[in-house]
């Protein structure tokens, strides 16, 4: 696996691999990756010939009050784990390279709709931030896909609809959800838990598996039901920051007539906000 830093060397790389006749295939990360960043690349290998992969934590995206600062960087880790992975190229890029034009003039992108309320409400701005760095990096790499894990269904979503209203020739691929043996979603803000609070946590998936399970008995008030999901969170020792049941495609407020439901919910232990989100079809 190679490692670069620049654009100019990227697509020196890409322009390579394409001239080999070879399927690209892209997963942007922020690095400190764990087993689920592992399965998107290995995903990516299964549907393409030549692996890109992005470590860039991007400011854009993060809020004033937010762990910036103190989000993990574990290149050298985090380089075994890709080329265990059968990733070709690392895309590293510093600030200045991302925007070598500074943050404040930067051209945004804004996805309205499915960026709108769950996290889009919790943290303002940070949809912006996230669409307008994929779309830099697709423009950048130009892949012929792209992977995204589910855990973050929200932006899988905005994702999906940025590359379909601006026209982008890529295939987008959820990938499942990876987790741990008591069913929490692996994520790289778990290392913040502490002992207690790792033991705490998966109560935030067993709440979403038994509202499912209540709508596929058949429950239909779905304010109610996510009242009953928060105030089950709360009794678990987590603070809940919303907790909603969406129709999965557009991410609008579900009725009783939607049959692709969605439960997302986010919830903090401690300072460590937690999300996690299930999927099912009725």
């Amino acid at each position: 696996m190679n490692t670069v830093k620049t654009v100019l060397e990227l697509r020196a790389a890409v322009a390579r691999a394409r001239g080999e006749g070879k399927r690209i295939a892209f997963v942007p990360t922020m690095g400190n990756l764990h087993e689920g960043h592992v399965a998107l690349v290995e995903k990516a290998g299964q549907r393409a010939d030549f692996v890109v992969a992005s470590i860039f934590v991007n400011p854009l995206q993060f809020g004033p009050n937010e762990d910036l600062a103190k989000y993990p960087r574990t290149l050298v880790a985090d380089q075994d784990k890709l080329v265990a992975a059968g990733c070709h190229l690392l895309f590293h890029p510093d600030v200045e390279e991302m925007y070598p034009h500074g943050q404040a003039g930067q051209t945004r992108v804004s996805v309205p709709g499915v960026s709108e309320g769950l996290c889009g409400a919790s943290r303002p701005g940070h949809f912006e931030g996230v669409a307008t760095v994929v779309n830099k990096l697709f423009n950048m790499v130009q892949p012929d896909l792209a992977i995204f894990g589910e855990k973050d269904f929200q932006q899988l979503a905005v994702i999906r609809t940025l590359v379909r209203d601006l026209n982008m020739p890529i295939q987008i691929i959820g990938e499942p959800t990876v987790r741990a043996d008591d069913g929490l979603a692996l994520s790289s803000r778990n290392g913040y838990l502490s002992e207690e609070q790792r033991a705490q946590a998966p109560a935030l998936y067993r709440t979403l598996q038994q509202l499912a399970e209540a709508v596929r008995e058949g429950e239909r008030n779905f304010v109610q039901l996510a009242e009953t999901g928060k105030a089950s969170l709360l009794s678990a020792g987590l603070r809940p920051d919303y907790l909603e049941v969406r129709e999965a495609l557009s991410l609008r407020p579900a009725t009783a007539e939607d049959r692709e439901l969605v439960i997302l919910a986010a919830a903090y232990l401690g300072t460590t906000r937690l999300i996690d989100n299930l999927a099912f079809a009725l």
